[in-house]
């Protein structure tokens, strides 16, 4: 009897902790179900955050390129402004060459022209002179002549 009594209420004792531990147990299956649902949705955020960076990343990448282009044509279009100034430059070197070579060639033929007129009008000037000369002497002959006529009439 007393071992009956014993073993019933070890029996209450067991089957309260077994409905203690169905409790948990549920309590566990619904912090495990939460937990399922949470990692499902942090799942389900992971692949559009994936998705995300992918599209990122490709737009990323066509910026790039974009800009690896613009750079690209920004580089040519100096270059070829680049060269077009140093040909302009060149042009522009060799017109002063030749306007320098030019005006040296007008400086000389001025200079010989100053010259050729100073010999001409120096050349003039002492034919004046002589011509004037001349011009008194016959001036004075005739002058004498006159007075030789006036002296002998």
């Amino acid at each position: 009897q007393e071992e009956k009594k014993q073993l019933t209420l070890k029996v209450e004792e067991l089957e309260r902790k077994l409905e203690t531990m169905s409790a948990q147990n549920i309590e566990f299956l619904q912090v495990i179900a939460k937990r399922e649902e949470s990692i499902h949705q942090c799942q389900l955020r992971l692949e559009e955050k994936t998705r995300e960076c992918s599209s990122l990343a490709r737009q990323l990448e066509m910026a790039i390129e974009d800009a690896k282009r613009q750079v690209e044509q920004t580089r040519e279009r100096a270059t070829s402004r680049e060269r077009a100034a140093q040909s302009k430059m060149l042009d522009l070197e060799t017109q002063l060459s030749r306007n320098k070579t030019e005006l040296n060639q007008l400086r000389r033929s001025k200079e010989d022209a100053e010259r050729r007129y100073e010999s001409r009008l120096q050349d003039l000037k002492d034919r004046l002179e002589q011509s004037e000369s001349t011009n008194r002497s016959m001036q004075n002959y005739v002058q004498f002549l006159k007075s030789s006529y006036d002296h002998v009439f």
